[in-house]
């Protein structure tokens, strides 16, 4: 098959390039149709408990972590000059907004759309005032135009710090600390407009840092996933160049030749283009994972044009013919690197089988395109090299790696002469690896991937310094009866629940209908500040009629109550703790929520973005747990099928076990926390070590054919054989995976330096590991079954001079 494939390829080179060309074309228009992901989520499936509280919380109560939040500590913001620039801030702010494309009388027309919904500070704030003949309650600036005196201002001041109900939500009465509440319009909250505007915002805020010499500081869901998206877009571009760099630095190394160099750009570069096209056909959006996928074909891609270029040369050097030599390059190992390909899509191909989008799409993608870089580089190489010119002697010098050889023939000493210091060495880093794996901590941050000297995670430290913290967390009371949520006992029940979310300091100030009621009443009290309190229920009679509708109290029941007043919301704002400790304390939380609302009468759900995330990241370890499981039965059948004998397949498992473990314990050891981005490491590395093992084994059995079942001489050859190769591929994968160690983001940093020593523990483990085990118990592991293939894998031997190679004999 695979020789007709290579005289199929080579007849037709020009009507296949001009294909691929198109497709190429054809792919890298759909790569313009990209887009970026501009939320949080995609994590938990839409059939998860949580993820269909949260949709319908959205649902009666709009959007939760649409507040963008500023922050100032610093006396002299009450100086009539700098509140001026305080006030201006807010104004400008408000005065934010980005084009809209809108369909007007079946044209589409760019109007602009306001960013900014309102803007409540010490300087934009309302008051509750009541009107007797109406009875009703409006509110009413407290500060009704930019402040032109002292006096003015410190009018403003006394006013809000008399209402209790701005009390830690925009200021804190210990402390200078004072806050601005920026609400982000909900249409444009998950839009690419919404980071247009963002970063509008932020420029205004530092333009009022610069001028006035007070420190802003900035936080809020809609500026975090701002940064992070836009960190995104940069690292994409960037790691594409630098994996295309670092690869082309590579390729020179070992090859010499700016031509062999060139041409093995060209086809990663055709799989970059071809992956973006894939998530541009598919609909699916860059996120911080998806935005892996370029890159990775360049790392993965690499070793194809590797494999297949020494085979060219190999050939080529030995008998002269430019046209047998290609044809010899498809027809003696496409079949191997199809099968090596295969093994690795089908390692990102397992995270299909979790319920999470980010991961399913991942997934597909990944899976689709390491089939289609094999594809690109089968064709392109050998056409390409077709019609350059044949190789010079110093085009194949490469081919004599003494230092390679130098290295191999060391494994095979080992191999033949200290297989006992080996398994003494695998038991110790076994027990060594298990220990440590007990140390490994199952935890995430919202901002856990952002760098510790970063504006973001600079700035949320103020806010949780300052104010507890920003991000958004819901607690929803259902009464489960119409009109019940006002009764005084059910207010006081909410009091009380707000009182125990004070007690823990991971919470902000927590807002609800109770606050609304308080502030209504010290309002109907004229703002008298002893007033600010429940109404009782002698009150009642009198006070009862400003409530009986939310037009007349201004539309503060809407935002905290159902139509039927039956559901009611407690907003507050909580810490970026890990996932361990919110675990704990919503523990705690649910056993106090208990004893004020009792399961029998009332619902209490906690929702919010923070608990999405904290059910979004235990849901998918559990599942990428799953999905590596998945990986192993799913590779080990392929093996099985391939080599025809369950006890090989169950041996050569511990070699790719081994830096699985390995790997593991240095994350135990050095307090690198298994998440989602992190946890993609065993299934990435278990796809590509398995790699060698396919080599490994398909060249043993081989060597058993030519050998007349010599054992101990089979091993020993194929180390040899298979040695150079391992180790070249190796270290461009481990520099290629390398380069992530370059990411701002902590979870990609981490997932590229253990993906690279993975892999390096892997190399090793199969090139002394598991032939010392096949010698060892060659009688019971290789049996007849075993040397008669299901399917041919390697139809020759390998592209390195066997002479070069020496097995020293026991003297």
């Amino acid at each position: 098959m695979w020789l007709k494939l290579a005289s199929f390829i080579l007849r037709n080179r020009v009507v296949i390039l001009v294909i691929l060309g198109i497709a190429t074309a054809f792919m890298g228009y759909q790569a313009t149709k990209v887009k970026m992901v501009y939320k949080f989520g995609g994590l938990l499936p839409e059939t998860d408990s949580t993820y269909i509280i949260y949709e319908d919380f959205i649902e009666k109560f709009s959007e939760d972590g649409n507040v963008l939040v500023l922050g100032v500590n610093d006396p002299q913001l009450l100086e009539v000059e700098n509140f001026q620039s305080w006030y201006d801030l807010g104004q400008n702010i408000k005065g934010v907004t980005v084009p809209k494309d809108t369909m007007i009388n079946d044209e589409m027309v760019t109007l602009s759309k306001n960013v900014v919904d309102s803007v409540f500070s010490v300087a934009h704030c309302y008051t509750i005032v009541k009107n007797e003949e109406e009875k009703r309650f409006r509110f009413q600036k407290i500060q009704k135009g930019r402040p032109t005196s002292q006096a003015e201002v410190d009018s403003v001041i006394t006013q809000v710090y008399s209402l209790p109900f701005y009390d830690g939500l925009l200021y804190k009465d210990s402390s200078d600390a004072t806050l601005m509440m920026v609400f982000v319009n909900a249409g444009l909250f998950n839009s690419q407009d919404r980071g247009q505007g963002v970063e509008q915002i932020t420029d205004i805020v530092d333009e009022f840092t610069a001028d006035s010499g007070i420190e802003c500081h900035i936080s809020g869901l809609p500026f975090i996933r701002t940064e992070m998206t836009n960190k995104v877009k940069d690292e994409l571009r960037f790691f594409i160049l630098l994996a295309a760099a670092m690869t082309g630095l590579l390729l020179f190394f070992f090859f010499r030749n700016i031509g062999v160099v060139a041409v093995c750009l060209l086809v990663v570069g055709i799989g970059v283009v071809w992956s973006m096209g894939t998530i541009g056909m598919l609909g699916y959006r860059i996120s911080m994972l998806m935005g892996l996928i370029p890159p990775l074909m360049i790392v993965i891609g690499v070793p194809n044009c590797v494999y297949l270029m020494n085979k060219y040369h190999g050939e080529y050097k030995k008998h002269g013919n430019k046209a047998k030599a290609l044809t010899r390059v498809v027809q003696k190992i496409g079949n191997a690197t199809f099968m090596t390909n295969m093994t690795t899509a089908m390692g990102f191909a397992t995270f299909m089988f979790t319920h999470s989008d980010i991961m399913r799409h991942f997934g597909v993608v990944a899976a689709i395109n390491i089939i289609a870089i094999f594809v690109i580089s089968i064709v392109t190489i050998p056409i390409v090299t077709s019609f350059m010119p044949a190789p010079r002697r110093k085009h194949v010098k490469h081919l004599d790696r003494k230092w390679l050889y130098f290295m191999v023939n060391k494994f095979v000493k080992i191999v033949q002469d200290y297989r006992r210091p080996v398994y003494i060495g695998v038991a110790l880093v076994m027990l060594a690896s298990i220990y440590g794996m007990t140390r490994v901590k199952t935890t995430g941050n919202i901002v856990g991937d952002f760098p510790v000297n970063d504006r973001v995670i600079h700035d949320l430290t103020w806010f949780e310094d300052n104010f507890n913290g920003v991000m958004p967390f819901e607690m929803v009371v259902d009464c489960k009866r119409p009109g019940q949520i006002m009764k005084p006992n059910n207010l006081q029940k909410l009091e009380k629940l707000q009182r125990k979310l004070e007690a823990h300091p991971e919470f902000s100030r927590s807002l609800s209908i109770v606050d609304a009621t308080k502030f209504a009443r010290q309002a109907f009290y004229n703002g008298s500040e002893s007033r600010y309190g429940l109404i009782k229920r002698n009150e009642q009679s009198f006070i009862g009629p400003y409530f009986q509708s939310d037009y007349n109290t201004g539309g503060m029941e809407s935002t905290f109550l159902d139509s039927a007043r039956s559901i009611t919301r407690i907003s507050a704002q909580i810490a970026d703790i890990g996932t361990e400790e919110m675990e704990a304390l919503l523990a705690n939380l649910r056993v106090e929520v208990e004893e004020i609302f009792p399961p029998d009468k009332y619902e209490v759900t906690m929702t919010g973005t923070s608990i999405v995330f904290l059910e979004g990241t235990e849901y998918m370890v559990k599942n990428l747990i799953i999905s590596l499981a998945i990986a192993i039965f799913v590779i080990c059948v392929i093996m099985s099928v391939l080599f025809r004998s369950v006890r090989m397949v169950l041996i050569s498992l511990l070699p790719n076990l081994i830096p699985l473990l390995f790997t593991a314990a240095v994350m135990g050891y050095f307090g690198i926390p298994l998440k989602p981005s992190t946890i993609l490491v065993f299934s990435i590395a278990f796809g590509i070590s398995v790699d060698d093992t396919i080599h490994f084994l398909a060249k043993y059995r081989q060597e058993l054919k030519v050998l007349r079942w010599n054992i101990k001489e089979s091993v020993l050859l194929a180390v040899k054989e298979t040695g150079v190769s391992m180790m070249y591929t190796s270290i461009v994968l481990f520099f290629g995976f390398g380069i992530f160690g370059a990411s701002e983001f902590g979870g990609v940093r981490a997932l590229g330096i253990l993906v690279s020593l993975t892999l390096m523990v892997a190399m090793f483990a199969n090139l002394v590991v598991l032939p010392s085990l096949l010698l060892s118990f060659e009688k019971s592991i290789t049996t007849k079954a075993f040397s008669e293939p299901f399917l041919e894998i390697i139809d020759e031997e390998e592209d390195i001079e066997l002479h070069e190679l020496q097995v020293k004999k026991n003297t």
